[in-house]
């Protein structure tokens, strides 16, 4: 099966960056699926080829797919549930009537083979199940947590000014952080090969790290020393409710009521679900992932602070 031409929906977005970019290196021709013409525009790529798509509408979806091989996508977290199943259900016909060869659906998240009735986790399993109810090839890429968490405003500051790495994951939460350049690189090697369709491909990085195991790595990558401190995933919402809108009060079906849902849930778990073994996507979809410490090492931890 010959996949040359991909719809990626989020193109714009920080997962969908990497993405685009290691689609276009790799030779596939890339068309970016978007709501605002303009969305592109502050990317690396905005002349990128656009077309419009809606993902509450299957004619729109449909329109966004038609001539393309695939579509490649992640999806914003939505913590209504039937509106999340909405967009799987919107996507899924839209692509039915495209006749795609293939979807890959990076879930962003930890999806488990049971609902956990966390709505924004239930709801991932409710698009997975239209997706593959297509009966198109579909790959499920599923990252425990980004890297990338610890490089955002809300953590490089802490990290940098008072040597403090705050996360609510409890002291002996072990995860395999993951990179978005693997994630992305997981994706298109699932568009390169036949051998994870109809997969869940839970995506990881080299090691299951502690939270002092992380603040260790940046601190040899910062050159400075760096504690973890371990938050209560109640006090991690409220501070990101107050960093963005000004309020430590955490609105329900928030994203960050979202959050703190989703970790409390790790937290609780006598076995960690954010441990997973790299040598399942490295078997399956030839990853090479990258190790924290590596990197935490490729990042400049000063850019853009004051």
């Amino acid at each position: 099966m010959t996949i040359e031409n991909i719809c990626v929906l989020g193109a714009q977005a920080d997962q969908g960056q990497p993405l685009v970019t290691q689609l276009l290196e790799e030779g596939f021709s890339v068309t970016a699926g978007v709501r605002r013409k303009e969305a592109l525009a502050d990317t690396p790529f905005p002349n990128l080829p656009n077309v419009q798509a809606d993902i509450t509408d299957a004619n729109a979806m449909a329109h966004a797919f038609a001539g393309q091989d695939a579509a490649a996508f992640h999806l914003p977290f939505e913590f209504d549930r039937d509106r999340a199943a909405s967009f799987g259900r919107a996507i899924a016909e839209g692509a039915k009537r495209a006749g795609l060869k293939k979807i890959v659906f990076n879930t962003a998240c930890f999806v488990a083979d049971h609902d956990l009735g966390l709505s924004a986790h239930d709801g991932r399993r409710d698009i997975e199940r239209s997706l593959k109810e297509t009966g198109i090839p579909c790959v499920f890429i599923e990252p425990t947590v980004f890297m990338d968490n610890q490089y955002r405003i809300w953590s490089r500051p802490l990290i940098m000014r008072d040597g403090i790495f705050a996360y609510p994951a409890k002291p002996d939460l072990k995860i395999n952080w993951v990179c978005l350049e693997d994630v992305a690189q997981a994706m298109v090697r699932a568009l390169q090969t036949d051998a994870a369709d109809g997969q869940h491909v839970p995506i990881g990085g080299t090691e299951a790290l502690l939270g002092d195991e992380v603040a260790a790595n940046l601190a040899e990558a910062v050159g400075k020393p760096v504690r973890f401190q371990s938050l209560a995933p109640e006090e991690f919402a409220a501070r990101m409710s107050e960093l963005v809108t000004g309020s430590r009060e955490v609105q329900p079906l928030s994203i960050y009521d979202g959050m703190a849902k989703f970790y409390a849930f790790y937290n609780s778990q006598r076995t960690s679900p954010l441990v997973v073994d790299p040598d399942n996507a490295r078997d399956l979809l030839g990853m090479k992932p990258t190790s924290h410490l590596d990197w935490a090492k490729s990042k400049d931890w000063n850019a853009g602070l004051m």
